[in-house]
């Protein structure tokens, strides 16, 4: 596995863990960053071994989004980078989860925002902070936001960048579940574990499904959902979970 000098990469038993590792700079991304990160995740989601990713931060902070310090010079690198991220990340073929230790702002909080799944500390927090310097959201944040929040709070929360809480983003359904901080590890580990034993090629199927469902009418998503469920239905995890079923045990599935 490839050593990277701006994030922590460590694969246990299937799941795959990207830690964003400049503490000092609260995470936030400069080119190397988000080159390590599109390199480590691209990785980690076609490694068969690996059947879920979880990213993370290192020290107090999730991730500050963009290094303003690198911004003015390199900023169009950053922009393109951030959609490469978040496409790797909805298209990954398995699940991904964040486990969001402290802030999230700019990019760093739709990072989080375009995982599967986000278990956040009760310290964190998520800010849409692109307005304070006349920017708007990237990285995705103009798609999903909306999507998970409405047009009209989204609006208002971009546009006056408030900060809003983890309990708030769990009351908005911006996130899955507040941990109080020193049980996250163990949240987001029990978490992945858990999804690392399920039928993974059914999960990313799940996601291909609600991807294209953003996109297109009920007819298209019903005939898509007929593609997918045929597909799912030829994979050795749907034949092992029909056979677990039968004869009243636990299935093991093995992510084929």
């Amino acid at each position: 596995m490839a050593a990277y000098d701006r994030i922590l990469v460590e694969i246990t038993d299937h799941v795959g863990t990207i830690t964003l590792n400049r503490a000092e700079k609260a995470n936030a991304f400069d080119p190397d960053m988000c080159e390590d990160l599109l390199e480590a995740l691209r990785m980690l989601a076609s490694a068969d071994a690996v059947r879920v990713i979880v990213i993370t931060g290192a020290g107090k902070a999730f991730c500050a989004g963009a290094d303003l310090g690198v911004l003015g010079t390199q900023g169009d690198q950053l922009v393109k980078a951030g959609k490469d991220i978040a496409l790797t990340i909805r298209h990954a073929p398995k699940p991904v989860l964040a486990a969001v230790n402290g802030a999230a702002a700019g990019g760093g909080a739709n990072l989080a925002l375009a995982c599967d799944i986000v278990i956040a500390s009760s310290d964190a927090s998520f800010i849409q902070s692109f307005a304070k310097i006349g920017v708007i959201p990237d990285s995705g944040g103009t798609f999903i936001l909306p999507r998970i929040v409405g047009l009209q709070r989204a609006t208002a929360l971009t546009m006056l960048a408030e900060k809003v809480s983890a309990e708030q983003a769990l009351a908005w359904g911006m996130i899955y579940r507040v941990v109080e901080l020193p049980g996250l590890a163990e949240a987001a580990w029990t978490t992945a574990a858990y999804l690392a034993t399920q039928p993974t090629r059914g999960l990313g199927l799940i996601k291909r499904a609600f991807n294209r469902s953003l996109g297109v009418d009920l007819d298209r998503q019903l005939d898509y959902e007929e593609e997918l469920q045929r597909e799912a239905g030829r994979t050795a995890d749907y034949a092992e979970g029909v056979r677990a079923f039968l004869e009243k045990r636990k299935p093991r599935f093995e992510g084929r």
